[in-house]
């Protein structure tokens, strides 16, 4: 019998088959999604802001793509499986309030979206798939028997990827 296990805004967790995964709400925030296909474990985070650096008290490492990312290989390890063999779904990024201003400091989801990518990019993770920008929120659900991942959006049905 399989748990769906929910991750909270700024966390991540861990299972091993056949448990999974599911977050809520996903506006400006990115769910990212690790998977090893020959253990089965998986992981995911749902991450608020694309950089730790520039934030002196950053004591919960799930919060940011920098530090979430490098947290999630860890735990995932620790259930036996591999970096070399992951493999990463993500989605939100979306820019849920318009803006009169050019600025880009506004532009969260967006930022959020691009640091994720530069990041698996950086550690050798593919993207397998990439559902973010928008202006739109989404609930994902992420499964550890196959990696599939189901996408949710209020008013524009669901989708698997």
């Amino acid at each position: 019998m399989s748990t769906m296990v929910k991750v909270g805004m700024a966390d991540l967790k861990v299972v091993s088959h056949p448990d999974a995964l599911t977050t809520l709400g996903l506006g400006s925030c990115v769910g990212i999604c690790l998977y090893d296909a020959t253990t089965k474990v998986t992981g995911m985070a749902h991450i608020m802001l694309p950089s730790s650096k520039a934030i002196r008290k950053n004591e919960n490492v799930a919060k940011f793509a920098d530090t979430a990312i490098v947290e999630l290989i860890d735990q995932m390890e620790k259930l036996g499986a591999r970096k070399s063999r992951f493999v990463a779904k993500i989605a939100g990024g979306a820019q849920m309030f318009s803006f009169t201003s050019q600025n880009d400091s506004m532009k969260i989801g967006e930022r959020n979206a691009e640091a994720v990518r530069e990041i698996l990019k950086n550690m050798g993770i593919p993207i397998k798939a990439d559902d973010t920008g928008g202006n739109f929120g989404r609930t994902i659900e992420f499964y550890s028997e196959n990696g599939k991942l189901i996408i949710k959006t209020a008013g524009k049905g669901i989708k698997e990827i």
